[in-house]
């Protein structure tokens, strides 16, 4: 049978567009169709932006810590509109990049939604349907936001980079890295940010020191963070419950929706006026804007899965095998879209061995094991590995390194910020199991130390390193005693 492509990817996040020009480079005939914009949720809506804001939210705090070493330094106000302009105009020029990146793999490019009709064919949004001998699906996923009534005053992720101007005050529901990483990015730029959680730690999955620490260092910052605790109604606050608007707000006052009315629509949410919430605790707040960092799930919805016979899982997830392959034998799936490990670097490198697989044959299993991550909280936390619960769930019997400090920047300073150095050791193998860092560019260094725990480097590999010094880092090899063992 004659194709129109040797491989059609929908989806243009790095995931997708590595794999589809590593596969042209072997020869193939490939062809991508994007819908959004070329880039996808990392370089658009997600690890791009988010991290340029991380950089602008620090230097208020960078110029405190000047004033304490001594030298005569002041800040003005932060320019939201400056700094937007400027950080859309660099998303502009990363998007030319990867649409250069594909016109130089002689990658066909189709902008619009693509989805599939059978094994072999995909329809394309303007009409026509093109044939191809493998389908590769690579359309990431998207926030949720809480199935409840006025559900759509309230923003996601994706809103925090289009906001026309920074609110004074800010909810965010949540406790995750996305929840927590913006409420420190928004308070470091002067937003009062208030914080509910449903659960009794935040950053669930992690280190229990590791969350502790950085919930403290969150207080200390001057979030408002609350756990065991949600929000139960919200609404527009000129429609909130009569009585209920708390003196001396902006709707209390006399303000109004600036469009009138509920929004009626998600893009009306976002230029929605004070927002009126009730909490499990009993709080009555308004709020200029409420952020839901409720979870995230796969981009399965209409692609026509169903009519291919692709099987989806519980949470729409694409159900693949350890080469990234459906039950549809020519279809394959990689990144957000399957609900695998949700970080863009995994997408790629699953886009790598699905070209080694499908175009080199050379079968090449996706290898989820062991992989860093970085929370860019202030201050960060990296891990890798298992965390202590993790490890004495299944039943092995470990050491624990831990110690916690003033950093020699800040102790200087005689400020409260403390780090957390912490290995997990099996005692049996010697290997280290788990690595976590909660410290200023924590995920620079648990890169590195993910090379040596990769290639199973035992405690005493470690032991035998010679410190650099005077470093944070230096803590990870001069922890010589275990303070607990399971």
């Amino acid at each position: 049978m004659s194709f129109d492509y040797d491989l059609f990817v929908i989806g243009g996040g790095s995931g997708g567009v590595r794999a589809a020009r590593v596969a042209a480079q072997t020869g193939a005939k490939v062809a991508l169709a994007e819908e959004s914009r070329m880039g996808g949720t990392c370089v658009i809506r997600g690890c791009v932006p988010k991290k340029l804001m991380v950089y602008a939210s620090t230097y208020a705090e960078k110029v405190e810590e000047a004033q304490g070493y001594g030298w005569d330094a002041t800040i003005g106000d932060f320019n939201w509109d400056k700094f937007r302009g400027k950080l859309h105009a660099e998303l502009d020029r990363l998007e030319g990049v990867y649409r250069k990146l594909l016109n130089g793999s002689n990658v066909e490019i189709h902008d619009c939604r693509a989805t599939v009709t059978d094994a072999h064919t995909v329809k394309l949004g303007d009409g026509n349907s093109v044939t191809a001998k493998h389908i590769l699906i690579a359309t990431g996923g998207h926030p949720v936001r809480p199935d409840m009534e006025n559900g759509d005053l309230g923003l996601v992720s994706n809103d925090m980079f289009l906001l026309e101007k920074l609110p004074e005050t800010l909810l965010i529901i949540g406790g995750g890295y996305i929840a927590c990483e913006f409420a420190c990015i928004m308070a470091g730029l002067g937003v009062k940010v208030t914080m509910y959680h449903r659960g009794a730690q935040i950053l669930k999955g992690f280190d229990d020191e590791a969350r502790g620490l950085l919930a403290e260092s969150m207080r200390h910052r001057g979030i408002d963070l609350h756990t065991g605790t949600t929000i139960t109604e919200l609404c527009a606050a000129d429609q909130a419950p009569k009585g209920r608007v708390p003196a001396g707000s902006d709707a209390a006052a006399g303000g109004t929706n600036p469009l009138g009315g509920n929004p009626k629509s998600f893009t009306d949410a976002r230029a929605a006026g004070p927002i009126w919430t009730r909490a499990t605790n009993g709080d009555e707040k308004v709020f200029d804007h409420v952020l839901f960092a409720t979870g995230r799930a796969p981009n399965t919805k209409g692609l026509g899965l169903d009519e291919a016979g692709v099987d989806v899982g519980r949470q729409g997830e694409i159900v693949v095998d350890e080469f990234s392959q459906t039950n549809v034998p020519s279809i394959y799936a990689i990144g957000d879209v399957t609900n695998r490990v949700q970080l863009t670097p995994v997408a790629i490198r699953e886009g790598m061995a699905f070209v080694e697989t499908v175009f080199k044959g050379n079968p090449t299993p996706v290898d989820h094991e062991l992989i860093a991550s970085a929370v860019f909280t202030q201050p960060e936390l990296g891990t890798i590995g298992e965390t202590e619960d993790d490890a004495i769930a299944r039943g092995e019997s470990v050491e624990v390194y831990s110690t916690a400090f003033r950093p020699m920047q800040t102790a200087f300073l005689d400020t409260p910020q403390r780090v957390l150095m912490k290995l997990i050791v099996s005692t049996e193998t010697r290997k280290i199991l788990g690595c976590h860092i909660v410290a200023d560019h924590a995920g620079e260094m648990i890169q590195m130390v993910a090379i040596a725990i990769k290639m199973g480097a035992t405690k005493e590999d470690f032991d035998r390193t010679c410190a650099v010094h005077p470093t944070m880092g230096e803590e990870l090899v001069t922890m010589k005693t275990p303070v607990r063992t399971t």
